[in-house]
């Protein structure tokens, strides 16, 4: 323990936390927080391409062309799901600490995978698609706060970005194992001749959700060596333990870099309420952050799940061939990748806002690049990977600067509340938008989608600035 008083041990202890500039736990616990984003990803993104399959197993009649049009029920139950679990597992978090709920949260979307996997109707579908949801939402939230109350001051967003990797890579699993599984075998460029799907293979997409019940099973076993947050410790008054974690850190951190002279002790604001919501809707700061965080995802969102559930549907309903249109959908998924290693090289050097303008001008110029492509396959491809790099840059700086909107006491809470509730814009983005733009010219289409995302991008220029400052201070 420190050898200043028990009085001021919690504002110390936060001080001694704030001056580490670098990740101060084994970077094993990268891949250990980065297992659930993959299999998070995985899940969302493999009912891109593999639903065309699932719905003509599952709905009477349901055809490739007419599969966008089943689409959006399961991808809207599964964001209310999402917004549910999320609303009412992640203020769990905050009062019974980050680690044992993200246990549970990977347990439930596990759980929902597996369901998922041996439905036999539409119906049951989509109730397990919303079970999954449930898991995930909660997930999300609760990673995110964890990754940022544990992350040095200077690289918030790099290490949120640096997990968000791994989302991509369950994201590129997740379209690619789609493409593989749930299409049928077609010459390349139009689609992939070793594709397995065809007369005598038609369960390819049960599979693919089997795959992500184990890897949530991994997810659960790793995760059992992670430690808890020490600023939740410290916030519910466990300053011993809280000491211990940061002591130990302090320790690899020194390792690498030596330790810079302590600054200047904060009082801490010290509100203890079993409604992490109190929190937030008494304080007109939070309250003001809230409104126009709410508003941001809502709307951004929109464009993110018309691309991320609904992308290959979206362009067979443009009159592209299935295994085109998957394998389209597939090279975007190399974009995805590349936009995760570039926010974790240079996601601190602008203020996360800035960033968010980017990403919809990117988002824009991958439609036009589709739209001008016409016959040219390869343009197409590349102009799918710009797209993705552009909506999924915007995911892990907004993650990391939502969290940072919040204060301790209420971080998963406030995150799970604007993240939340923006996902009922994804789900209107799938349901409403992805078919209204059907059979309309390509470039209309994706001005259309990708307007929503600058829209987002506008509204967030209105929001605080956060790099580089102590998460005490920019939330007290």
């Amino acid at each position: 323990m420190s050898a200043r008083s028990a009085a001021d041990a919690p504002e110390r202890i936060l001080a001694r936390l704030d001056r580490l500039s670098v990740w101060s736990f084994p970077y094993l616990f990268i891949v250990v927080i980065g297992a659930g984003f993959l299999f998070t990803f995985y899940d969302i993104f493999n009912i891109n391409v593999s639903f065309i399959e699932t719905c003509t197993a599952i709905v009477p009649h349901c055809s490739a062309v007419t599969s966008s049009n089943y689409l959006g029920l399961p991808v809207l139950l599964n964001l209310v799901g999402y917004v549910v679990g999320t609303l009412l597992l992640s203020p769990l978090a905050d009062r019974f600490g980050r680690r044992d709920m993200l246990l549970v949260t990977m347990a439930i979307t596990g759980l929902g995978s597996l369901w998922t996997a041996f439905t036999g109707h539409y119906a049951m579908f989509t109730l397990a698609r919303a079970i999954t949801g449930i898991g995930i939402g909660a997930d999300l939230a609760i990673v995110n706060t964890y990754v940022n109350e544990v992350a040095p001051s200077n690289g918030r967003a790099r290490y949120t970005s640096l997990i968000f990797i791994m989302s991509a890579l369950g994201a590129f699993f997740g379209v690619w194992l789609g493409l593989w599984l749930t299409t049928p075998s077609t010459p390349f460029p139009l689609g992939l001749p070793f594709a397995a799907a065809g007369p005598h293979f038609t369960d390819g997409w049960r599979w693919m959700y089997i795959l992500g019940a184990l890897l949530a099973v991994v997810g659960v076993l790793l995760r059992y060596r992670m430690p808890e947050s020490p600023r939740w410790l410290i916030a519910r008054g466990r300053v011993g333990e809280a000491d211990n974690i940061v002591a130990d850190m302090e320790r690899r951190a020194e390792r690498r870099r030596p330790l810079v002279p302590l600054g200047e002790l904060r009082s801490l604001v010290q509100e203890r309420t079993a409604m992490p919501y109190r929190t937030i809707f008494s304080n007109a700061l939070y309250r003001n952050r809230t409104f126009l965080l709410v508003a941001m995802w809502f709307i951004s969102y929109v464009t993110v799940y018309s691309f991320a559930s609904g992308f290959t549907s979206l362009l067979v309903s443009l009159h592209y061939a299935t295994p085109e249109a998957g394998l389209i959908t597939a090279f975007g998924t190399f974009g995805f990748i590349l936009c995760a290693v570039a926010a974790y090289l240079f996601g601190e050097a602008f203020e996360r806002k800035r960033w968010l303008i980017i990403s919809a001008v990117l988002t824009l110029l991958g439609g036009v690049l589709i739209a001008a492509a016409g016959t040219q396959l390869w343009l197409s491809m590349i102009g799918s990977a710009i797209v993705f790099f552009g909506f999924n840059l915007w995911v892990p700086i907004t993650y990391a600067w939502s969290t940072e909107n919040y204060p301790t006491r209420a971080r998963a809470t406030g995150f799970a509340l604007v993240d939340g509730v923006g996902h009922l814009g994804g789900g209107i983005g799938v349901l409403v938008v992805v078919p209204f733009v059907a059979g309309l010219p390509v470039l209309t289409a994706f001005f259309i989608i990708g307007g929503f995302l600058v829209v987002g991008a506008l509204i967030a220029q209105f929001g605080i600035r956060t790099r580089g400052v102590a998460l005490d201070q920019v939330s007290p």
